[in-house]
């Protein structure tokens, strides 16, 4: 049987991303009713087509497999189920694992004036 979050989280990103099946099938190099198949919990995804999805959409496989992914804009920091919060670095798009006293460190350093920050950025230096 496979993973309900995982079903989901493949025909949320299509959608989200504007590709239709045929499309998607093209890239992952399978046929459109192979994919339907997954969409629909017709049929498991063999692990190296799962990897492959997972690098299109640049997600990990933890996130396809145990987060739910959201439909609209990206966000910074996304829904989290376990003892991480999953992030993205906005430049290099590398996935951070955060728990969350790191997520209130970092918003909390949002608020700070500039002076405050540079204070901060000082001290992290060592």
């Amino acid at each position: 049987m496979a993973n309900i979050q995982l079903v989901k989280n493949m025909k949320t990103l299509r959608k989200k991303y504007n590709l239709t099946q045929q499309e998607l099938a093209d890239r992952l190099n399978i046929s459109r009713q192979a994919y339907s198949n997954y969409e629909t919990n017709k049929r498991e995804p063999e692990m190296s087509i799962v990897i492959r999805f997972a690098e299109l959409f640049h997600v990990s496989l933890d996130m396809l497999f145990l987060q739910t992914i959201s439909p609209y804009d990206d966000d910074i920091i996304r829904e989290r189920k376990g003892p991480y919060i999953t992030a993205t670095e906005a430049d290099t798009k590398d996935t951070l694992y955060l728990t969350s006293g790191e997520v209130d460190v970092i918003l909390k350093y949002r608020q700070l004036t500039s002076d405050n920050k540079r204070l901060v950025d000082k001290i992290l230096e060592n």
